[in-house]
């Protein structure tokens, strides 16, 4: 547990393709009254679509809100038609950028030698990536979720050192709990966590491993944030649709306090 006291919580809210740029900055507005009296105890970070990267840098300006991108490419440039590059997000003041996300995987054809590209990407642009594993409910079904995320999680990390990834945020999402209402418990989701830091350990060492936060993933709800966020091993929230309702994602994120 002295590890995990080191660990300063992260909440992330994952907005995907949601919100106009006046419905992000509404948002924003609302929100950030709600999180200032937080102070430095829990980091809150936001992911809105692209277009609203550059607007909400502006509004948040002096606010306790950390930006991030929802994906970027590999390459810093070249003809890559509707792709963003990682040096193009550090001039929008991201901190950091989500990779490997199920839907990308599901829907764009994201594979664990991609998300290992993106995150050096991330890394080399001086920004955190956020690397998301996580099992489909038939690999659950069939026992293979630790193999799965195992994999997952090694083909993200090749090759990078002890001293990158211990800077590095995991989040495990189920992909059957994401946008389907249905949460792992606490002890399913502590299973996984402490898993993947074990694995941490044992690909570079135990101080690396205690130092990486993880977060949980998957219909992520403020009536079971608390539950979640008090497992040892799961240092925060990668959020999806709560993260739409100022009051709802607030309500998470006091949970991390």
């Amino acid at each position: 547990m002295a590890a995990a006291a080191r660990r300063r919580k992260i909440v992330a809210g994952n907005w995907k393709m949601n919100k106009t740029v006046p419905e992000a900055l509404a948002l924003v507005r609302e929100l950030r009254g709600m999180v200032a009296s937080l102070g430095d105890t829990v980091e809150v970070v936001l992911a809105p679509p692209f277009v609203a990267l550059q607007p909400l840098h502006i509004a948040l300006e002096g606010a306790p809100l950390a930006l991030a991108a929802q994906n970027c490419h590999w390459e810093s440039s070249g003809a890559f038609t509707g792709e963003v590059s990682a040096p193009m997000l550090v001039e929008l003041g991201c901190a950091y950028v989500i990779v490997g996300h199920s839907e990308r995987r599901q829907f764009f054809g994201e594979t664990d030698e991609t998300v290992n590209k993106r995150a050096r990407a991330v890394k080399a642009a001086g920004m955190t990536p956020i690397i998301c594993v996580g099992e489909t409910l038939a690999e659950r079904e069939a026992n293979r979720t630790l193999e799965v995320v195992e994999r997952q999680v090694r083909g993200a990390l090749t090759g990078f050192e002890a001293k990158d990834v211990a800077g590095f945020v995991l989040a495990y999402e189920p992909v059957w709990a994401i946008g389907t209402g249905r949460t792992a418990t606490s002890a399913q989701a502590q299973e996984v966590h402490a898993a993947i830091r074990g694995l941490l350990g044992r690909l570079y060492d135990g101080e690396t491993a205690g130092r990486v936060r993880i977060q949980y993933g998957g219909s992520v709800k403020p009536d079971n944030a608390a539950e979640l966020l008090g497992q040892p091993d799961v240092d925060g929230a990668l959020v999806g649709g709560a993260s739409l309702k100022a009051g709802d994602f607030a309500a998470i994120v006091k949970a991390a306090t």
